[in-house]
Parts: C-alpha cells; sequence; structure tokens
C-alpha cells in the first residue's frame, strides 16, 4: 500500500478536510469541470497525489463533497441567526414561531450572502448523484441530516405530523436558495434583505405546520 503524502504534518482527517473543502471552492468557482484530482492538489497547496491517496475516484471526492457540506450546513443550523435566534429544538431556543421565522430568515441571509458560492457547489454537485447511481447513497445520507434536523425543528413548534412538515420545510428551502441564487431572475434580483426574508420564513412555516387536508 501506498504512503500518503508527507510534506504536510496535518493529521489524515485534517487533510480530508481541507481536500473537501478546495474541492467545494473549486466547483462553486468553475463547475464540476474544474474538479480534478491535480486540480485539488494544487489549489490547496498539497504535494501531488495527495487528493488521489486519499480518494482514489472523482466518485469518492464528490462524496466527500455531500458529507462535507452536510456538515457545514447543520453547523449552521446549530449557530443560530447573526441576531442571536437559534431554532427551535436546540438548547437555549425559544418554542415559538415568531423566534423561528427569525433564526431561519438568517439562516437563509446567510446562505444567500456569506454563504453563496457553498450552496452554488451544492446545487451543481447535487446534480452529479442524479446521472451517476454510484453517489446516490452518499448524497441520500447527505440530505437525511437536514430533513432530520428540519422536523426537530417542526416538532418543537408543535407538528403533529413533523417528518412530512420537515420534507415541505426542506423543499421550500431549498427553492427558495436556488431562485435567488441560479433562477432565471437571480441577477436581476435586488440584494437579499433580512426584514423581507423573515416575511417569507413566517409564511413558510405557518404553510409547513398547516393542518393537512
Amino acid at each position: 500500500m501506498s504512503t500518503p503524502p508527507s510534506a504536510s504534518s496535518a493529521p489524515p482527517a485534517d487533510r480530508r478536510t481541507l481536500i473537501a473543502d478546495t474541492a467545494i471552492g473549486l466547483v462553486a468557482a468553475a463547475g464540476l469541470r474544474g474538479l480534478t484530482h491535480r486540480a485539488v492538489d494544487a489549489a490547496a497547496g498539497l504535494p501531488a497525489g495527495s487528493t488521489s491517496y486519499y480518494f482514489r475516484t472523482r466518485t469518492a471526492l464528490i462524496g466527500a463533497c455531500y458529507q462535507r457540506l452536510a456538515e457545514l450546513d447543520l453547523a449552521d443550523v446549530d449557530d443560530g441567526s447573526p441576531s442571536g435566534a437559534a431554532l427551535p429544538g436546540r438548547p437555549g431556543a425559544a418554542p415559538d414561531r415568531e423566534a423561528a421565522a427569525a433564526a431561519l430568515a438568517g439562516l437563509l441571509y446567510r446562505w444567500l450572502t456569506v454563504g453563496r458560492a457553498r450552496q452554488l457547489a451544492r446545487f451543481e454537485l447535487s446534480l452529479e448523484a442524479a446521472r451517476n447511481p454510484e453517489l446516490e447513497a452518499d448524497f441520500h445520507r447527505a440530505g437525511q441530516g437536514a430533513r432530520s434536523r428540519a422536523a426537530g425543528i417542526v416538532a418543537a413548534l408543535g407538528s403533529q405530523r413533523p417528518q412530512e412538515a420537515a420534507e415541505l420545510l426542506v423543499a421550500w428551502t431549498e427553492g427558495l436558495l436556488y431562485d435567488r441564487l441560479a433562477g432565471a431572475l437571480a441577477r436581476s434580483r435586488p440584494a437579499p434583505d433580512l426584514a423581507e426574508l423573515t416575511a417569507v420564513a413566517r409564511r413558510m412555516l405557518a404553510a409547513a405546520l398547516a393542518d393537512p387536508v
């Protein structure tokens, strides 16, 4: 078995994270055409062959991106909004809809501004799973974390059918992000506005928590 490149003293876990973060950045900047093992090595400042040592195939590298994207998105959810509001279901979070709307709006605002590149990369990488059956399991596993967290949020807000409500909330959130970041009107829309996003989040939560017909 080959030995890992030794130019860096970073532990393997840190090296894997660096590689995944760099790969995500390359996809955000250049799309999937820019994602090669050699390009990741160069962009991360790693010795040639480092990326292929940890992730032998492009499929394995993309799978690592899915996992890392899920980790980063869930960390954002746990951090709460810029105003300090936390989504329900977390320690210190108020179980009321208005606080939840404020926290969700803050999360959306973050993903539409400082987190924009990462979300664009996530959308780009998600399409690859639709074309490559080998990626299906990794993509599904990464997506389950967001849905489980959403189910906890709506359950804390009183939903009697949290799984169903969570599926709706995630779908609407994804749709809003895609529309604002990559939709036909994305370039002509005004800059993200926290007050407007709070109103949107309030409506999304109300619809998700409504009694099913």
